[in-house]
């Protein structure tokens, strides 16, 4: 039987090779209109957990697809474990906007196709007023018919960590003046931060009821952060029992710690 650590480099081998296969790939689309390099980013993101599937024997588990209002101004506030999702979720909109790293944009190709892309970065260095700038700068974006997808903690959380949610995103909710989709998902316990292991068992990704537009800023973080919260306890455990069934214990005890 293939250990975990070599399915894992392997895994890690290939999906930068399929990176750099789908950056030189996509370099027509400069000339193009921004759909193209969206297109491609949805073809790299599907390949890349394909070979998740085939390589790391992680299988994944969409549900509610039936709740992602089609093609419509949208804010997607979902849980950030890993680097998974940050492409993952691409493929589900048809007009995905992120916000970046301003240092993202200096990345020769990778940073000139997020230019292309039309994302929104910060300097998180320069304070609160780039901050005010961002939020709004979003908050138009999502006016124009794009679906803004948003990490309200701000950066990745161990499996397991206390929650916290930053008020950037209630912000946004109130600029934007959209409906939000709340996202749950046990990605952590897969792909865990600072490591290249991944594992196998079954990743699941949870599209919950949208929240309606004109919340109260407090009180729409409020909700945001206990329906996310509840929903990703609950894919948590099942992930972990489910290890506990493959392997008799979690394999992972770092993630599964926090």
């Amino acid at each position: 039987m293939i250990s975990i650590f070599v399915r894992s480099l392997v895994y890690n081998v290939l999906f930068y090779m399929l990176l750099v296969f789908w950056i030189l790939v996509a370099i027509p689309t400069f000339a193009m209109p921004r759909r193209a390099i969206l297109t491609i980013a949805k073809y790299w993101a599907r390949s890349s957990i394909w070979l998740m599937r085939v390589v790391c024997r992680t299988r994944v588990d969409y549900r509610g697809l039936e709740k992602i209002p089609p093609g419509t101004p949208l804010i997607v506030a979902s849980k950030h474990q890993s680097m998974w999702e940050t492409f993952a979720l691409l493929q589900f909109f048809d007009q995905p906007l992120f916000i970046i790293k301003r240092e993202l944009k200096w990345i020769p190709f990778f940073g000139w196709y997020l230019i292309k892309c039309g994302m929104i970065d910060v300097n998180r260095k320069a304070g609160g007023r780039a901050l005010i700038n961002m939020t709004r700068r979003a908050g138009a974006e999502v006016r124009r018919g794009r679906q803004l997808i948003i990490f309200p903690e701000g950066t990745r959380r161990p499996v397991g960590a206390p929650p916290d949610y930053k008020a950037g995103v209630g912000q946004v909710y109130v600029d934007g003046g959209v409906a939000c989709l709340p996202v749950a998902l046990n990605s952590g316990l897969f792909w865990p931060r600072r490591t290249f292991m991944r594992y196998p068992g079954t990743l699941v990704v949870e599209f919950l009821d949208p929240l309606p537009p004109g919340l109260k800023r407090d009180a729409f973080i409020t909700q945001i952060r206990t329906v996310i919260e509840e929903a990703t306890d609950r894919l948590v455990e099942a992930a972990r029992n489910e290890q506990a069934q493959l392997f008799g214990r979690v394999p992972n005890p770092a993630a599964a710690k926090g």
